[in-house]
């Protein structure tokens, strides 16, 4: 063990200790610093023995969660004094009694929020929806347990280095699945694009240090560029002597990745890199005013692009964010877009709801107050909170990405739904009766279906009937959290009484093959049936979808098994129990895939088709046994999110012949023998096995499809190279 220097570390924790005070400093009131001291040493004292990962004294973490919490988020004492004890009730022998003793009632709930529910955890269900439930529950009582949580998380990410790697791709995994769209919903948009582009820099770090190189070998013709730009906008502003200040924002790593895969384009073809944002100093009652003038001068010397224009002033994001932005074209006829707020905005844009309490007084309209109306929204969706955790953060999480539609009720009065909402949702908002009853609605006067999708300003005039009554079809169309989870409820109502007899049939069966009906048992069952909860299976066998005589099939396939040669390993419930065993049977905590397959049985998911050289983990399924995925793999932030106590360590080892079936999209210029010389390489040169072709040619364009065999990423990587070189190619990419 490395020799530690107790003192140069006592020097290390002051000096954090001591930023902290100086940057909360101007909003302290008298006692606070005294609280925060008693905090700091409670802390401390609680967790002096104990080491991060990093080998770092563990006290600097609370530390730098309450600086986070200040500094970027704009939190006060009660979060300061939060965030220094958030650890202690979980980590250490402190109780949430002591907590309330010493540090009073409004401390504690936050500290209870922000602590993992402890215990054993019904087979089927996982530990980690069951405590993203128990935090988000808090949102209906204290925001501020959510924004300390996701301080804590910018902290984990920030230092994630020192993590085991199936650790790293867990936290990462749930970052990008929960705590980035959180961030987005409660208006911290630097947190949220930091928290995406960690995601991205430990699941696909090739590509992270790709795009993060070309952002930075870009950065002085960028500033060059900016300069120019901008050059005659300050003219004209400093000779109307107008209070601003301009910056040049770049894009996140993350969403110029996101840009490039969406539209399949390489990073020189992503052409809004950077934003221009333009700050100025207004009074409030002339801020719109304003914004539309400094808009003027922008056009003035660009021309806009009328389809790009966003006017967040007059209607403000859900998550309270105001903004002008515009699109226009610059000399060297690149577009750009150009951000356009005052210092007002820009601070609640930065700092989202923790700057909403700051400017509390600035809001006087109902509908101003619209990150308000979210969490109402979701408070009233937490009330009703009778799913299971997966599904409940299922629901949430729909709510958390959704931009809005605006429409009216007969009287005028706004409404604000996500987009995609149909006369259903609104039915929902309104009240769940009306929802329950709802037959139909007239949207601008004109008679529409259930699904009909709203578009902002419509007008809309609910229909009911006492005759009415919800039915699984209505999942299908609706899309806001209150009117799904309202029409599960009264299924679920219906569902139980005839899961009764479904769950009786299943238990007779069970007793006639004399196998007891435990909760693994019968978890077994569910996914044998393919059917996402116990209640689901047993409705199934009630209504006739699922033949009960099955469950002998089921007997024989799963339970009893094809009795192989091989030294398998039982499937268990989560990673640990099955590395344990796996050290058992190999001696070391490494699932080493490609050799050793007599030890250990796995499969290859289908859904992104890993090979060797690819980043992978395995998870441990139910029934299945271990699945092999790629870390970028679609399926992977659900899988790691809500189960990653099933995560197994994976890495490709020797490269053994096997062959591995890959997709390849080519696209580019037709031209006669283009198909013929694209083959030749592929069987030819490289030796490579071809699965199947499909070539589709438009107007001259050309696009094929092909599926082969390969051994490794060097081996298709070559392909790649060799395939772009073909005359008339324009590009080659991989697809799962």
């Amino acid at each position: 063990m490395q020799n530690i220097d107790i003192e140069e570390e006592r020097k290390v924790i002051l000096r954090e200790y001591r930023k902290l005070l100086r940057k909360s400093k101007p909003f302290l009131k008298d006692g606070d610093a005294k609280l925060i001291k008693k905090a700091f040493t409670t802390s401390m004292e609680a967790h002096k023995d104990m080491r991060r990962k990093s080998g770092e004294p563990y006290i600097l973490h609370p530390i730098a969660v309450a600086t986070i919490c200040v500094e970027e988020i704009g939190l006060g004492t009660t979060s300061i004094i939060s965030a220094l004890l958030h650890d202690v009730v979980e980590d250490t022998d402190w109780e949430l009694e002591d907590i309330e003793r010493e540090f009073g009632p409004k401390v504690a709930p936050i500290i209870d929020g922000l602590t993992k529910i402890s215990g054993v955890f019904e087979y089927g269900t996982s530990q980690q929806a069951e405590n993203f439930r128990k935090m988000l529950l808090t949102l209906s009582k204290d925001v501020r347990v959510i924004l300390i949580k996701l301080a804590d998380r910018l902290h984990n990410m920030r230092t994630l280095e020192s993590m085991p790697r199936n650790k790293q791709l867990k936290i990462a995994s749930e970052t990008i699945f929960l705590y980035a769209p959180l961030a987005h919903r409660l208006g911290l948009y630097a947190i949220k694009s930091e928290l995406e582009d960690l995601h991205l820099k430990y699941t696909e770090s090739e590509v992270y240090r790709d795009i993060a190189n070309k952002i930075n070998n870009t950065k002085a013709a960028r500033k060059k560029f900016i300069n120019n730009f901008v050059a005659p906008i300050e003219g004209e502003l400093d000779k109307l002597k107008w209070n601003y200040y301009i910056k040049g924002r770049p894009k996140s790593i993350y969403s110029i990745w996101s840009k490039m895969k969406k539209q399949n384009i390489p990073f020189e073809q992503v052409y809004d890199l950077f934003a221009i944002r333009i700050i100025i100093e207004a009074p409030d009652e002339h801020e719109k005013a304003a914004c539309w003038e400094v808009y003027s001068i922008v056009t003035d010397f660009y021309k806009p692009n009328p389809d790009r224009l966003r006017d967040w002033i007059s209607t403000p994001k859900a998550n309270g964010y105001e903004s002008l932005h515009t699109t226009v074209m610059s000399d060297n006829s690149s577009w750009v877009e150009v951000q356009i707020r005052t210092s007002r905005m820009d601070e609640i844009a930065e700092k989202g709801y923790a700057a909403h309490w700051k400017y509390k007084d600035y809001y006087t309209k109902p509908e101003e107050t619209r990150l308000e109306q979210w969490i109402a929204r979701v408070r009233e969706m937490l009330e009703s909170n009778d799913t299971n955790a997966i599904e409940f953060l299922d629901d949430f999480r729909s709510n958390l990405f959704s931009d809005e539609v605006f429409v009216f009720t007969p009287k005028g009065e706004l409404k604000t739904l996500p987009t995609g909402a149909t006369a259903l949702d609104f039915a929902f908002d309104i009240h769940t009766e009306i929802g329950a009853k709802c037959l139909g609605a007239k949207v601008n006067n004109k008679l529409v279906p259930l699904n009909y999708e709203l578009k902002n300003g419509d007008q809309v005039e609910i229909l009911t009937s006492n005759k009415q009554k919800p039915s699984e079809d209505w999942l299908r169309f609706v899309v806001s959290s209150k009117a799904k989870s309202k029409i599960k409820d009264v299924l679920k109502e219906d569902k139980k009484y005839a899961a009764v007899e479904g769950k009786e049939i299943v238990y007779r069966k069970l007793k006639q093959m004399k196998i007891t009906p435990s909760d693994e048992v019968i978890n077994k069952i569910r996914a044998y049936f393919e059917e996402k909860t116990p209640l689901d299976l047993y409705y199934g066998i009630a209504t006739g979808k699922h033949d009960p005589k099955n469950i002998k099939k089921f007997q024989d396939e799963v339970l009893e098994g094809p009795q192989k040669n091989t030294k398998r390993i039982r499937s268990s419930a989560d990673a640990k129990s099955f590395e344990q065993e796996l050290k058992k049977a190999k001696g070391e905590d490494m699932l080493l895939i490609g050799e050793d397959m007599d030890v250990v049985d796995y499969v290859i998911a289908p859904c992104c088709n890993p090979i060797p050289g690819d980043e992978v983990f395995g998870f441990v399924t139910v029934n299945e046994g271990i699945k092999i995925h790629r870390t970028s793999c679609p399926n992977a932030p659900e899988l790691l999110s809500n189960h990653g106590n099933r995560v197994v360590k994976a890495r490709w080892t020797s490269q053994q012949e096997i062959a591995f079936l890959a997709g390849l999209q080519i696209i580019g210029t037709d031209r006669v023998g283009l198909i013929s010389d694209v083959t030749q390489i592929i069987s030819s040169e490289l030796e490579v096995n071809m699965q199947s072709i499909s070539v589709d040619t438009k107007d001259g364009i050309f696009e094929g499809k092909i599926h082969l065999f390969v051994q490794n990423t060097k081996h298709l990587d070559q392909l790649i190279r060799k395939l772009t070189a073909v005359r008339g190619i324009v590009k080659v990419n991989r697809y799962d």
